[in-house]
């Protein structure tokens, strides 16, 4: 039986690729639709903005994407991610600090909740 740790870090790789497809299909599946996201201080439900942002017509995001300092926090059947986002695109280069929430539910890892600074 495989890890949630290496579960959950299977997911974080695809996600980042999905980063630089970009694939909306991956945030679609992953993104639990009722995911809570804490930005500025502010908490929304962003799923659907999440999926838009990544379609293919809306062309490439990112030329390159980094995750560095990553730790994995095992819940039972809940797991948090903390790490650091390194990113290139055609706009410049920034870097961003996540936390997210991962839960299995019946169909599959979810994420329930995430946060940026």
């Amino acid at each position: 039986m495989i890890s949630i740790k290496s579960q959950i870090e299977s997911l974080e790789e695809q996600l980042k690729q999905a980063e630089l497809g970009p694939d909306p299909e991956f945030f679609e599946k992953y993104i639990d639709d009722e995911m809570v996201f804490v930005a500025e201080g502010q908490a929304n439900k962003p799923k659907q903005q999440i999926v838009e942002m990544h379609r293919t017509e809306r062309g490439q995001k990112f030329t390159r994407v980094e995750m560095s300092d990553m730790s994995i926090i095992e819940h039972g059947t809940t797991a948090v991610v903390t790490c650091q986002g390194s990113y290139e695109s055609p706009n410049g280069n920034f870097i961003l600090k996540f936390m997210r929430v991962w839960a299995k539910k019946p169909e599959g890892w979810k994420i329930i909740a995430g946060s940026i600074i």
